[in-house]
């Protein structure tokens, strides 16, 4: 059983800031890596940004230089710290959890809202 709880949406004026959190209710289990995704109204889930258990991470090229995220393996929580807000950031932000071993996809949240009015 995984649950995954996400908070820390809102609104936010452009060039604001943000921080997402998601915390993760796991058994015993190896986890490879979590990140965030993203979905806009119309358009396909897409990748945000990763972080490996080896603190290795991947940002999409949207948000490279203004998002980072991080990670509190006691917790198991991951962070995105969203900076420079941008219209085009609005969107559903989803947790993902992946394990070794576990389903391709991995584990998802219920997403939490982001708007940044333009």
């Amino acid at each position: 059983q995984v649950q995954l709880v996400e908070s820390g949406g809102g609104l936010v004026q452009p060039g604001g800031s943000l921080r997402l959190s998601c915390a993760a209710s796991i058994g015993i289990f190896s986890i490879y890596s979590m990140g965030w995704y993203r979905q806009a109204p119309g358009k396909q889930r897409e990748l945000v940004a990763t972080i490996t258990s080896g603190s290795v991470t991947n940002y999409a090229d949207s948000v490279k230089g203004r998002f980072t995220i991080s990670r509190d393996s006691a917790k198991i929580t991951v962070y995105l710290q969203m900076n420079s807000l941008k219209p085009e950031d609005t969107a559903v932000y989803y947790c993902n959890l992946k394990m070794y071993g576990s389903r391709e996809n991995g584990y998802w949240g219920q997403g939490t809202q982001v708007t940044v009015p333009s």
